[in-house]
């Protein structure tokens, strides 16, 4: 399931006041917000994505040993997350624990071996900072199972929005922004299911139209339909 909720902009407290009370692990990139999220909530944790990494890495890889070496690695860490995906979250840590633990250990000590050797002003060592800076997040799918190693599955379920957004430039109001979270929120959901969109749209309105309860919408939901 996704939501989406509006915000006229991207100052750090959103992230606050969209989760609330929340607590457990975000799955999360580099934006600071979280962070300082996580600074003032001890029960929040954010397991950060490798993905983020790799790609200030390949970026350099071209002029650079150290980047190939470091893209080398976490292409091992991927290949192990290819034999465990879809399978158990006690499964992966386990699997995870075995094969997967050595290398990010090992991969932590030659970043900051190398972060010793470099120019402090390269865009290597600003690489090689912006994952160490980020190691215990970048850790954390190793000790539990549910953690995936990037945020690649919530940044597809952004992709769509964030395309009509570019394509619609405007909202018209804060209001029309709240409205439009809530409708690609059911967008999005009937995706999910396997519910055509217009299809549902087309039957939850007339449902209501016809006299279905107010008090009974929920059961119109695209997440009702499949539950």
């Amino acid at each position: 399931m996704v939501a989406y909720v509006y915000a006229p902009d991207r100052k750090g407290e959103r992230a606050e006041t969209h989760l609330g009370d929340f607590a457990g692990i975000l799955q999360v990139d580099g934006f600071g917000g979280y962070a300082a999220l996580a600074k003032r909530r001890q029960q929040v944790s954010l397991a950060f994505c490798w993905a983020h990494v790799r790609r200030k890495f390949y970026e350099l890889a071209d002029s650079s040993p150290v980047a190939t070496e470091v893209l080398r690695r976490v292409a091992m860490l991927y290949a192990i997350e290819d034999e465990v995906r879809s399978t158990s979250a006690e499964h992966r840590r386990a699997v995870r624990a075995e094969q997967a633990r050595v290398i990010v250990d090992d991969l932590h000590i030659y970043l900051e071996a190398r972060l010793r050797q470099v120019s402090a002003k390269s865009k290597l060592a600003d690489a090689i900072r912006y994952a160490l800076t980020r190691w215990p997040g970048l850790s954390l799918f190793l000790d539990d199972g549910r953690v995936e190693m990037d945020s690649h599955t919530v940044e597809r379920s952004i992709r769509p929005l964030a395309l009509n957004r570019k394509n619609a430039l405007f909202a018209g109001s804060g209001e029309g922004g709240d409205n439009w979270a809530v409708i690609a929120t059911l967008v999005e959901n009937c995706k999910i299911a396997g519910i055509n969109p217009h299809t549902w749209l087309t039957e939850a309105l007339t449902k209501l139209a016809k006299g279905h309860p107010t008090n009974a919408v929920s059961d119109l939901m695209p997440w009702t339909a499949v539950g």
